[in-house]
């Protein structure tokens, strides 16, 4: 099971010397893979389910893996996750694809439809088909970045006639679809390469794999895509890896405490180093 960290982008870590500290010890210390999540604003008051104060800080996840595939040479890089319904997915399909080519072939996208309705309010998009949005954006940028003659044509989004280069290094690129409601489940099962839980104990992680299975009897899944892989962030406080490899999960990307100060963090790099947490 490998063993990656969360948050390289908000808390400490928006400090940019921090997170370059954070990302190469990491990587020295053999972690695979290092995570950014996103949100463009927060609700100010912060009101439920705001996950965060709104003067916490979070860099733009891409912006923040950019510069981590430049102070890194072999970790993976991941986003946990996009809010792809925010996003414009013919920008977005050529920002990937720019950060695949210069990260060597190490990104991962994660993507989500969101939740906050106040941040989708501010960008101006409607919150009620994110869902659909979000569909019809991952098969636009697929056709961007796999296709000989790109093409689209969608309630969302259309184009015809156009081209995208360079493509990214991994075809397809991998995409992990983020969320535990059964139409999360079933996107994960229909259109991704693999699915990301947050933040879920084993026994949210066990109901979670259950309704997978579920939505195998409800959606097909395209043979291409291959086996579902299954990367989840436990909760801060939780009992160690252990349950989760015995669960099947393939990655497990622990997330530290944002109270936590650079030198505080790099102790718990150590603390929680793969080689220390393998039986």
């Amino acid at each position: 099971m490998e063993i990656g960290v969360f948050g390289l982008n908000s808390g400490r870590c928006a400090q940019p010397e921090v997170m370059v500290e954070v990302a190469t010890r990491a990587e020295a210390l053999g972690y695979g893979s290092l995570w950014c999540g996103e949100h463009v604003i927060l609700p100010d008051p912060r009101v439920p389910p705001s996950p965060l104060a709104p003067d916490a800080p979070i860099l733009d996840p891409l912006i923040a893996l950019a510069h981590l595939a430049a102070v890194t040479t072999g970790v993976g890089l991941g986003t946990g996750i996009v809010i792809l319904p925010q996003r414009n997915p013919v920008v977005l399909a050529k920002e990937l694809a720019s950060l695949d080519v210069v990260s060597a072939g190490r990104l991962v996208l994660g993507i989500g439809v969101g939740y906050l309705e106040p941040e989708f309010a501010a960008i101006g998009v409607p919150f009620a088909d994110r869902g659909a949005r979000s569909d019809e954006y991952l098969d636009a940028m697929r056709s961007l970045w796999q296709d000989e003659h790109p093409r689209f044509q969608g309630r969302f989004v259309a184009f015809d006639g156009v081209d995208a280069h360079p493509r990214p290094v991994r075809r397809p690129l991998p995409v992990l679809v983020g969320g535990h409601s059964p139409a999360a489940l079933r996107r994960a099962v229909a259109r991704g390469n693999g699915w990301y839980g947050f933040g879920l104990t084993p026994k949210a992680v066990a109901d979670c794999l259950a309704g997978l299975a579920r939505a195998a009897d409800q959606v097909e899944r395209p043979e291409g895509l291959g086996r579902l892989e299954i990367t989840v962030t436990p909760p801060l406080h939780h009992a160690g890896p252990g349950p989760y490899r015995e669960l099947g999960v393939d990655r497990l990307v622990l997330v530290p405490s944002h109270r936590l100060s650079a030198t505080e963090l790099g102790q718990w790099l150590d603390a929680n180093a793969p080689e220390r947490t393998t039986p």
